[in-house]
């Protein structure tokens, strides 16, 4: 990923300490560790590679605020995404479920609860997962 891909998509002029390394791992296929204080840049680690990877980044969080900040950030980027929580509808989770399978989003995340649930797990198998995101884990 380049300072270039950074500033396209994001509207950032560099990456931040860190940042660099981690998103390669990510995109050469290797797992990785981000461990940075708050606003150290964690979000951004998965939200580019997702740009490029095939299928869709699957975040699960514990944090309802911080997924509603993100989503809003990420469609103000026009970037693909969705969350799916306990604050939608029924009809709400079925149209984010098929615009999963579809491969209509980039980002789906989800809360812990959601993730634990078997019946949304055999639903995931539907879709085309590229990357598998723990943040905030507590």
């Amino acid at each position: 990923m380049t300072d270039y891909s950074v500033k396209r998509h994001f509207g950032f002029d560099h990456f931040m300490n860190g940042q660099k390394e981690v998103i390669g791992k990510i995109v050469a296929g290797e797992s990785a560790a981000a461990i940075f204080p708050t606003g150290g840049g964690k979000s951004l680690c998965y939200q580019l590679p997702a740009m490029h990877l095939p299928g869709i980044t699957l975040v699960v969080s514990p944090l309802l605020s911080l997924m509603k900040d993100q989503i809003e950030f990420l469609k103000s980027k026009q970037i693909p995404a969705a969350k799916l929580d306990s604050g939608i509808s029924r009809k709400e989770y079925q149209a984010t479920l098929q615009d999963g399978v579809q491969n209509r989003i980039k980002i789906l995340m989800v809360s812990v609860e959601r993730f634990k649930n078997e019946r949304f797990r055999t639903q995931l198998k539907r879709m085309n997962v590229s990357l598998l995101v723990v943040d905030e884990a507590h």
